[in-house]
């Protein structure tokens, strides 16, 4: 019988063979390697895709269920962080088609999805009152939407940092460094991410603080949650400031872009 688990761990191999695909197209230069990591890829997300709406089916044939979009604990909430990635990914790969990014990127969806498949339980359990609201749907397909982007921008950042090394130490190219995109393209990526990213995770507070009243009856109690989310929100708002105001690029927004992404990951995972 086809379950939920059974397509997570297809999407894990997926995931895994599309990162080490995009990591073989940089050392083969090979336009074959390249048509083969986006079909992966493309495979990856659509597993992926049936997978969650299986889950979503399970949890209706809980005893007593109503069910739930599967968004509610660390495991879906992991799992659908990748997800999200990958759509972001993809979405930029139709416009850019560097596929070099993927190198870069797909190693943080394979990570969530080998986390959460190897360390977290899989299991589908009820919602507590506390998380029986819509409000909570939004609040966190919001934030991961934003966090997707972010990590897009981050790890197009990585590539711009490896990049802008290589050209200061050498004047000549290699074949590796012919598949990464300019200096240019590559800021204007990651400036385009955290665009992207940025109103989505606003979203995401406004949501977050509505669900909030709605199970606790206060919008903001300065939990460590909420301050490490506006540090976040902040972060990226200083990004976007410096960036419009003060014309800041290129390295100076490709480390702040990690940093952003490096305070998204602790607020995600190091307070709750």
């Amino acid at each position: 019988m086809l379950t939920s688990s059974l397509l997570y761990n297809l999407v894990l191999g997926l995931y895994f063979s599309a990162m080490v695909t995009f990591i073989a197209y940089l050392a083969t230069h090979s336009r074959l390697v390249s048509r083969l990591s986006i079909i992966i890829s493309w495979a990856g997300l659509s597993t992926h895709t049936l997978a969650i709406a299986l889950r979503w089916y399970e949890s209706y044939q809980l005893p007593g269920s109503v069910g739930r979009a599967p968004l509610t604990n660390l495991y879906e909430s992991v799992t659908f962080f990748a997800w999200t990635i990958l759509l972001i990914y993809l979405l930029i790969d139709m416009k850019y088609r560097y596929r070099a990014m993927g190198a870069f990127i797909l190693p943080f969806a394979f990570l969530s999805m080998a986390w959460a498949q190897l360390t977290l339980d899989s299991a589908v359990e009820p919602l507590v009152p506390a998380l029986q609201s819509n409000w909570l749907t939004y609040h966190v397909v919001s934030c991961f939407l934003g966090y997707a982007a972010f990590a897009v921008g981050c790890g197009v950042s990585l590539m711009y940092l490896v990049r802008g090394h290589w050209e200061d130490r050498s004047n000549s190219s290699t074949r590796m460094m012919a598949l990464f995109p300019s200096l240019k393209i590559l800021d204007i990526i990651n400036y385009k991410a955290v665009m992207i990213g940025f109103p989505l995770l606003t979203l995401g507070v406004i949501s977050g603080a509505i669900w909030a009243n709605y199970a606790w009856g206060t919008y903001w109690s300065w939990d460590p949650k909420e301050t490490w989310s506006l540090i976040v929100w902040f972060i990226y708002a200083a990004f976007l400031h410096a960036r419009l105001t003060r014309g800041w690029a290129g390295k100076k927004a490709a480390l702040l872009s990690i940093t952003g992404f490096g305070a998204t990951i602790f607020c995600y995972l190091g307070v709750n």
